[in-house]
């Protein structure tokens, strides 16, 4: 049976895409969440994986084309052959297309290798590592000849380029033009999040609710057991954040899933997005899968590898549009609290303030404690402000006692 592959929306804020990469080509075997393509949106080169197994059977979008959400970028036979012949059968239907593409021969570059074989002649050949390689050393790739088979600019080429001295003033003008373009692309995310927030302040029945809590005893803890541990395997507050987050979703139903055609979807799993900010400007929130289930250690490693591949830009489709709740913390700043919008279709998002010393009653007394602002933005469909309150208050209880976590 043909199946089609199409464009997700990879957020709330995303519309259009352009495909720069295919990882396959016509005849290949994929299987569900192999990455197939590489996908450019404002929010940087996305991997993105296909959704069931089958057989590729058609690449229906050229690298280099920029094309709405929802476009199909493939067509897949999803009743893989028993038997794996030497070349790929012919599919069903295939002398009926308008433009039948022929499988590659055996030691043929695969379509995917380059941003290619159906691009206009009027944009380089390039490969996106050599692409993200020229952004990198400041390179304009329309002023490189390529090397490789048709005339393709390797990282070769632009590695060369980039050794090669330039005139006197011309750095700076690269340097300019380069800020130019990391300004266009920071004001392409601007204005996709400022749509997005505007449609969610629109359709979404906000509530918003505000807890400090005393964190004295969870920064001691972090404090004494980082000392014990090597630096790689130190814990940032963040973690704990993102943990209690995740056990109080289990703990309160109506604050993980999703809002879709009328009615509330519980997500059987939590998976915590986080807030990361990129440069350039702007702010992605890739999600931390089944982030209930992961130890501290393990969730603060992949916590640090997903804010690094958030600012390469090199995060996969699932990572985007897999949150079912969000984080924001601005615990690097100033800022006592935030209160953020909800993404659509999610349903809630926890804001974090930063720790600080404030005036605080124990037993009687007014002493110095470590303290943070926690704050809910909730939608009025799915949940009130009672329920919202002790979800809040059961986020505050287990980072106050993170040897829960």
């Amino acid at each position: 049976m043909l199946s089609e592959f199409r464009l997700p929306a990879l957020g709330a804020d995303m519309d259009e895409g352009t495909v720069v990469q295919w990882n396959v080509a016509p005849g290949d075997t994929v299987t569900r969440g192999q990455v197939v393509a590489v996908v450019e949106t404002d929010k940087g080169a996305i991997d993105v994986e296909i959704f069931e197994d089958g057989v590729i059977r058609e690449l229906v979008v050229a690298p280099g084309t920029k094309v709405p959400v929802g476009t199909v970028l493939a067509r897949l036979e999803t009743q893989a052959p028993v038997t794996a012949p030497q070349s790929p059968p012919a599919p069903m239907g295939v002398g009926q297309r308008e433009s039948p593409a022929p499988s590659p021969a055996p030691g043929q570059k695969r379509g995917g290798d380059l941003e290619g074989e159906r691009t206009s002649a009027a944009r380089p050949r390039i490969s996106p590592a050599a692409r993200a390689r020229a952004r990198e050393l400041g390179v304009e790739v329309g002023s490189l000849t390529g090397s490789g088979p048709g005339g393709a600019i390797t990282i070769e080429d632009v590695q060369k380029a980039g050794l090669t001295p330039r005139p006197p003033g011309d750095k700076a003008g690269e340097g300019a033009r380069e800020s130019a373009r990391a300004g266009e692309r920071g004001g392409g995310m601007r204005e996709a999040i400022a749509a997005a927030m505007s449609r969610s302040k629109r359709e979404i029945p906000h509530y918003y609710l505000s807890l400090t809590t005393d964190v004295t005893a969870a920064v001691e803890w972090l404090a004494a057991r980082n000392a014990s541990v090597p630096v790689t395997e130190r814990l940032l507050f963040a973690a704990l954040l993102i943990k209690a987050v995740a056990l109080s979703c289990v703990d309160f139903k109506g604050f993980s899933g999703f809002y879709r055609d009328g009615r509330y979807e519980e997500s059987p799993l939590v998976h915590v997005g986080v807030a990361v900010a990129i440069r350039g400007g702007g702010l992605v929130a890739p999600a931390i899968m089944d982030t209930a289930q992961k130890p501290l250690p393990v969730l603060m490693e992949e916590f640090r590898q997903l804010v690094t591949r958030a600012r390469a830009g090199r995060l996969r489709a699932s990572e985007l549009a897999a949150p079912t709740i969000i984080l924001t913390s601005l615990g690097e700043s100033a800022v006592d609290a935030v209160f953020p919008i909800i993404q659509p279709p999610q349903v809630a998002i926890v804001g974090a303030g930063a720790v600080g010393f404030r005036p605080w009653v124990v037993d009687g007394t007014v002493v110095p404690r470590q303290v943070i602002a926690l704050s809910l933005g909730a939608d009025h469909r799915v949940t009130d402000g009672r329920l919202g309150a002790q979800f809040l208050a059961r986020i505050a209880e287990r980072v106050a006692a993170p040897d829960s976590l």
